[in-house]
């Protein structure tokens, strides 16, 4: 599918021949893409925008301190012990001799002191980590978003917790926060163990099947931060990647209300002709859209998949041409994900891009 390479065409339709072109072009050109433009900074845990995140950052300084000084210290010691016994090599007559009883105290002491310095070190870096976990824990969850985060292989379902359940949001690879509102995580895996981590945030947090573990932070600014699946869970376990969109509340909640709409039936036969290829083919097999009879709880929610960032957990840009690249061969995209190639004809990939592309 050339939709990879070529800029789509105004009516968001992509070329139909040719599935090689997107092999070569969608993880690299993707990837910097998305870099270049989908994120307001790049993951770094020296970029803080939230409390817990600045914690880490300042156990982080004196970690690498100490342990620059300790590298320089070692290395210094090494080359002194080099030279100082290439001096003295041709001065000593008799390798057999006993060090004198100074030399041996002299020895112990150098010995003694690097010994007790690293203790020290250890010591307080070992408290400095106790005092941050405690830290990190001690955030005031008060009027918290919750949000129920699975991870699955290879891709994140989110869903924002409501005791109403026609008020829940359920979306893929995004996370919307509010600026200067705890946020309560409840994670779990249906499949391996995963790891949460966005680090502007926060730390990390492994999802463990058939265990629900739990995680809060908040972010101080608005901006979108880039998340990664931090434990090795197969194959596209580096293309496991999600995005945290913080805003401020009343655009939060101006996104939350749209997310809780219900897109309305087509009204025309050409909106219906496009809604008709989505539902005929097997994509509602595995995919829900509200208020159709597409129901699928194997893959991501695409009630409003025109309105993400990106798609593949955020691997690729969300363009037409992307999404027909996917949508025909996403195995030349990410190898190894669930979803099967669809060889559709020109027409109904036209139809259901155009689909697909309406529901924001």
């Amino acid at each position: 599918m050339n939709g990879l390479r070529q800029h789509p065409p105004e009516n968001g339709i992509a070329p139909s021949s040719g599935h090689g072109q997107a092999r070569l072009r969608a993880p690299g050109g993707g990837m910097l893409s998305l870099a270049l433009s989908g994120c307001s900074g790049m993951p770094s845990v020296l970029d803080p925008a939230g409390p817990q995140a600045a914690h880490i950052e300042s156990l982080w300084w004196p970690m690498f301190w100490v342990s620059a000084a300790v590298l320089t210290l070692v290395t210094l010691a090494m080359l002194y012990a080099v030279l100082r016994h290439r001096k003295k090599r041709d001065a000593v007559s008799d390798p057999e001799a006993i060090p004198a009883p100074a030399a041996e105290r002299k020895h112990a002491l150098f010995v003694a002191i690097p010994t007790g310095l690293t203790i020290i070190a250890l010591f307080g870096l070992q408290i400095a980590s106790l005092t941050t976990d405690r830290t990190l824990a001690s955030l005031s969850t008060d009027n918290a978003v919750v949000i129920d985060v699975t991870g699955h292989q290879w891709w994140w379902e989110v869903q924002y917790a409501e005791t109403t359940p026609s008020l829940r949001v359920t979306t893929a690879n995004e996370i919307h926060v509010p600026v200067g509102r705890p946020v309560v995580l409840r994670l779990q895996s249906h499949d391996v163990i995963h790891s949460f981590w966005a680090p502007n945030l926060a730390g990390k947090k492994d999802l463990i099947p058939g265990h629900e573990t739990t995680f809060s932070f908040k972010a101080d600014r608005a901006g979108v931060f880039r998340g990664q699946c931090a434990e090795y869970c197969g194959y596209q376990h580096a293309n496991m990647g999600f995005l945290v969109i913080a805003e401020p509340p009343d655009q939060f909640r101006a996104w939350l209300d749209k997310q809780r709409a219900v897109p309305p039936p087509p009204d025309d036969p050409l909106r219906q002709r496009r809604q008709e290829v989505f539902l005929a083919s097997t994509c509602g097999m595995c995919h829900t859209i509200q208020g159709t009879p597409a129901g699928g709880k194997v893959a991501p929610d695409l009630t409003h998949i025109a309105s993400r960032q990106t798609i593949a957990a955020a691997t690729l840009p969300n363009t037409p041409g992307n999404r027909a690249g996917w949508i025909a061969d996403s195995q030349g995209i990410k190898p190894g994900n669930r979803m099967p190639p669809n060889p559709l004809a020109p027409l109904d990939l036209q139809a259901l891009l155009a689909y697909l592309g309406s529901l924001k």
